[in-house]
């Protein structure tokens, strides 16, 4: 077998550096893969035929850009994907889930925004990169390109971490690690660098279990791998701006932003590790918040409490609706009541009519 050329070997040594440095960084585990992901595109676009995006119209968007990304970045040849836990062992999760009252918020938006955080590290690792590539001129190595991104453009995340070896899509749609379970976010770097890619994890080890579907409070996947956005309680909570459908408000509980119990009830998450990651710990006792105290916070309170939060996302008009929601599937109780009657002729229309849904359901108990 013919020795390996000195470009091979250099870009060889410098994908370990690249997985060391990202570790040093922060990061549990760094893959690279190529950017062939026709089986996803088709399976992407047949999501949206069938109209299960909801009003999610940024995945309809761009084209083909998002299952091809050297039509998003042109010249990309290979994708690092780099995973961040931020399962936190403070997130007292059991105790919302036991007592109606209090407001159950998703794990990943108890702490401040991963967005700026991850970017940063990725930036970071990135110009590591970039430095090392510049030794490489000599070897015949192209002049390098990279650009990072967090859930903040048109690229199939999920699908090009699976590719890079770091977990499989579990029918849950989320990306499962065996030795880290789903609690992690995802980032990609984009790169022209024909860096050696690692092979993915092609078995599926979701097996029989159906944990997942069966734990879904809205039934919202259509069947395993697909799910249906317009039912499902964080496109409920957060993405859609509107009115929740009123046949989903009761499965909804006493969620007010997004949902984990796909991830919850998944087995593989016993092997979810906690992060000492400072910003991912929870903020404002959002871990063991009464919905009572949350509905009483003012816009200023909102925008306050909410800096650098995920949670931002839903806006106040969505916060009020959603904590007015989870009242109305709280139990009845005279502070209850009193907190909704508060709100009763709020400038909202949409706060209205779903605090009057709150009443009604106390009204009838």
């Amino acid at each position: 077998m013919p020795p390996s050329s000195p470009s091979e070997n250099i870009l060889q040594t410098l994908a370990e550096q690249i997985k060391r440095w990202g570790k040093e960084m922060g990061f549990q585990a760094i893959g690279i893969t190529d950017t062939e992901l026709a089986s996803h595109e088709a399976q992407l676009q047949h999501w949206l035929d069938k109209g299960l995006h909801g009003e999610l119209n940024y995945m309809a968007q761009h084209g083909n850009k998002r299952s091809r990304p050297e039509e998003l970045i042109p010249g990309t040849l290979r994708v690092i994907s780099a995973r961040m836990d931020y399962l936190t062992v403070d997130a007292k999760e059991t105790n919302a889930r036991e007592h109606s009252d209090h407001a159950r918020v998703s794990r990943y938006a108890m702490g401040r925004d991963y967005h700026k955080l991850i970017r940063k590290r990725l930036a970071r690792l990135a110009e590591k990169i970039e430095h090392a590539t510049q030794q490489l001129s000599a070897h015949g190595a192209p002049t390098n390109q990279f650009r990072a991104f967090v859930d903040s453009a048109p690229v199939l995340e999920r699908a090009l971490a699976e590719k890079a070896g770091l977990g499989w899509i579990g029918k849950n749609t989320m990306l499962i690690s065996r030795n880290a379970g789903s609690y992690f976010f995802i980032g990609e770097i984009y790169t022209n660098l024909p860096l050696p890619i690692d092979a993915p994890d092609d078995q599926n080890h979701c097996g029989k279990c159906t944990a997942c579907l069966d734990a879904c409070p809205t039934q919202a996947f259509v069947s395993p791998y697909v799910l249906d956005a317009k039912k499902c309680i964080s496109y409920l909570t957060i993405e859609l701006k509107g009115s929740i459908p009123e046949e989903l408000r009761a499965p909804i509980g006493n969620r007010i932003f997004g949902c984990d119990d796909c991830q919850s009830s998944c087995p593989w998450n016993r092997f979810a590790k906690p992060t000492d990651e400072p910003d991912f710990q929870p903020r404002h006792g959002l871990d063991t918040a009464q919905l009572i105290d949350l509905f009483n916070w003012s816009k200023e309170d909102f925008l306050e409490r909410t800096a650098g939060s995920a949670i931002r996302r839903s806006g106040y008009e969505g916060w009020l609706r959603n904590i007015a929601v989870a009242l109305g599937n709280a139990p009845s109780s005279i502070p209850v009541i009193e907190a909704l009657k508060q709100r009763r002729d709020d400038s909202s229309d949409i706060v209205r009519e779903h605090v009057a849904w709150a009443l009604d359901r106390h009204s009838t108990l």
